[in-house]
């Protein structure tokens, strides 16, 4: 840490360079991705259209639907796209208020993170929301036609896939809490049952109101919670031995005369 203590007019001026230089990324990374706004809604849209009957599409329902969609899309796609930017500026602004110490862990745990969170988002892709649409879908009949709207499809995917991203995140912040003390892997093993209940809770509001749905959610956070058990084994904060009774020195008081 920089013993050299800044005002506070220092740090607002740091944090409104980071900020503008993010805003910076997010609008130039916005407009790449706006050139191909078709191209990633269609690459989003694939796992609903694979299970739509031969010949449905999306559709809009207002003048202005498509355009705002692939507004959203493009805006979204910006900043996973600069995120790696952001994350960096972020660090900046943090990195000179933290110990050597701190510095060694941060760097790893972001990378980490952001790895963990790709795993999460392509496990929603390519498993949850396929699984989760030809469940939902399997409601239509040759009276009711499934016409999702753009707007709504956005809606529904982007929560979902944000909710699998946040659920593989659970390692990492469990051993990140278990490093530096807070949580420890026993104390994560006994309070497994509420951990689950818990799991179950944020399933059935971060994902749509089926069951499927929600035991897909649940189950990958299960074993993952289990998954973070073991690795507090491994990385948490170690414990100090306390010594035994036999191990203290006994200090022999003189006899008193």
């Amino acid at each position: 840490m920089d013993e050299k203590k800044l005002p506070l007019t220092s740090h607002l001026q740091e944090l409104r360079k980071r900020l503008i230089l993010s805003f910076i990324a997010v609008g130039v990374g916005f407009f790449l991705c706006y050139a191909l706004k078709e191209f990633l809604f269609d690459i989003l849209a694939a796992p609903l259209l694979s299970m739509i009957p031969k010949g449905g599409t999306l559709i809009f329902t207002s003048v202005a639907e498509a355009f705002f969609t692939y507004m959203k899309v493009s805006f979204i796609a910006g900043i996973i796209l600069t995120s790696p930017f952001i994350l960096y500026q972020i660090w900046a602004f943090v990195a000179p208020g933290l110990y050597q110490k701190e510095k060694k862990y941060v760097v790893p745990f972001i990378l980490v993170g952001s790895l963990f969170f790709a795993m999460g988002v392509l496990f929603g892709y390519f498993v949850a929301i396929p699984v989760g649409f030809k469940f939902l879908l399997g409601y239509a009949t040759d009276f009711i036609k499934p016409m999702p709207s753009m707007k709504e499809y956005l809606s529904f995917s982007i929560k979902f896939l944000l909710a699998f991203g946040l659920v593989f995140e659970f390692p990492v912040v469990l051993v990140l809490l278990s490093k530096i003390g807070v949580v420890n892997a026993k104390t994560l093993a006994r309070q497994r049952k509420y951990a689950i209940l818990l799991i179950f809770i944020f399933a059935a509001i971060m994902t749509p109101p089926d069951f499927i749905s929600q035991v897909l959610t649940a189950l990958p956070m299960i074993g993952l919670y289990e998954l973070s058990i073991q690795l507090s084994k491994i990385f948490g904060k170690k414990s100090a031995t306390v010594p035994s009774e036999g191990d203290i020195p006994k200090v022999e008081t003189p006899a008193s005369s």
